[in-house]
């Protein structure tokens, strides 16, 4: 006999078919995450690559880095011969002293070195002369030098005043406030020399102001410069207020005063002088400290320090010109109606010039004119050295802007550039 009671249905497909929606479910999703993840993980490597290649190529074109230098452990940059196109970077002063201060140990350039003049602008803002120099700069290789500018930080647009094209577009370095005769004066020169410094290829470092212009042409200045065995700071020892009178006598132990030296701030030096100024932790600070009111430091710093350090390797006298023939601290300026022809052939030719041994002259070879050196006082260098042999100088100061279109027209044939 059949019963009517039901038997319960089974749940077991039911269940089945969820279990396994479930799986393919989660299938799918770890699929997804697996896809995801490779994609992300992919373009995270390409990326990484790109970028990474791009920063490589930068170094590259930079610097080579050593794996030790002067005392062992330091890197040491080996900057290529080739220039940036912008002196413009995000590095700050303490970064970039240490940068400039790393010497190779190795004497051999690892890429074909020609030996490039740094001409460095310290500046208020503007450079009212830059088409006079802009015609000097035509006149030479642009692969023979560099241009590195510090003005005031509102003029700190790398490309501010310059168009695209000229030899000065995106040469502004970053910069401080300045004030005369206050050591950020200084600051900024050892800021200037740092920069200069990053390029390998800089032998000689010129330090100029916006009222400089240069006497010749590129190629006898060049020649000049590059074949001088000394740096050019003049330094002298002046007696009185304005002289030994500056001294501080708290700097002493670490300078005295039979160290205590002046001379113009307007220097050249070569590459070896300019790693010490900037690598110099010892007087410099002392005259940040003590070197205050009537003490100006862009007379007596670099004086001084070669003066302790350096004096073999100087030739105790500048080689920019300046008419201190007035009273007051600052020298004569010249304006539109002073440019002469005579005036600044007077300049020039004042007589024979031994460039180390060898005479030069001719128009041609825009040879150099002698000023037989004195300083602006008339006195010499008390330490014995004095100064050695004849003086030419390349530069002269302080020329106004409305002197610039004279300077122009007389420029190709006084000048010769």
């Amino acid at each position: 006999m059949k019963s009517n009671k039901k038997e319960p249905t089974s749940s077991a497909p039911t269940i089945l078919r969820l279990i396994n929606g479930q799986k393919k479910l989660q299938l799918h999703n770890v699929i997804f995450f697996v896809l995801f993840f490779a994609f992300g993980l992919l373009s995270g490597l390409g990326v990484g690559l790109y970028l990474s290649n791009i920063s490589f190529t930068f170094q590259l074109r930079q610097f080579s880095i050593s794996k030790s230098g002067p005392g062992g452990g330091s890197p040491v940059l080996i900057r290529r011969s080739d220039p940036p196109p912008s002196a413009w970077h995000e590095m700050g002063d303490e970064e970039l002293l240490w940068r400039a201060s790393m010497v190779p140990r190795v004497p051999e350039f690892p890429f074909d070195r020609v030996p490039k003049v740094a001409f460095m602008f310290l500046t208020v803002g503007a450079l009212p002369l830059a088409p006079l120099w802009e015609l000097f700069f035509k006149g030479g290789d642009d692969g023979l030098y560099t241009i590195y500018i510090h003005s005031l930080p509102s003029y700190d647009n790398a490309t501010a005043d310059f168009p695209v094209g000229s030899v000065f577009y995106g040469r502004r370095i970053p910069s401080k406030d300045v004030q005369w005769g206050k050591s950020s004066m200084v600051g900024a020169e050892r800021r200037l020399l740092a920069n200069a410094l990053l390029d390998f290829s800089n032998e000689r470092f010129v330090l100029l102001s916006e009222s400089c212009i240069p006497l010749y042409n590129f190629t006898t200045i060049y020649n000049h410069l590059i074949n001088s065995p000394e740096s050019h700071v003049e330094v002298y020892d002046q007696l009185g207020p304005v002289g030994r009178g500056r001294y501080n006598p708290a700097m002493d132990p670490v300078i005295k005063l039979a160290h205590w030296r002046k001379g113009s701030q307007w220097f050249e030096m070569d590459r070896r002088l300019a790693v010490e100024v900037v690598s110099d932790r010892t007087y410099f600070p002392t005259f940040e400290k003590f070197c205050n009111g009537s003490c100006y430091g862009d007379e007596h710093y670099l004086p001084t320090l070669v003066n302790i350090r350096f004096g073999g390797w100087n030739s105790n006298r500048t080689l920019t010109w300046a008419d201190w023939s007035i009273r007051g601290p600052h020298p004569r300026s010249f304006w539109r109606p002073d440019v002469t022809v005579g005036f600044l052939e007077g300049l020039r030719d004042g007589g024979k010039c031994e460039e180390y041994g060898k005479s030069v002259g001719g128009a041609a070879g825009g040879g150099i004119g002698v000023h037989y050196y004195e300083t602006r006082n008339n006195k010499s260098d008390s330490s014995g050295t004095g100064d050695r042999g004849s003086k030419c100088f390349l530069f002269a100061r302080k020329f106004r802007s409305h002197s610039l279109t004279r300077l122009l027209r007389f420029a190709p044939g006084v000048m010769q550039f």
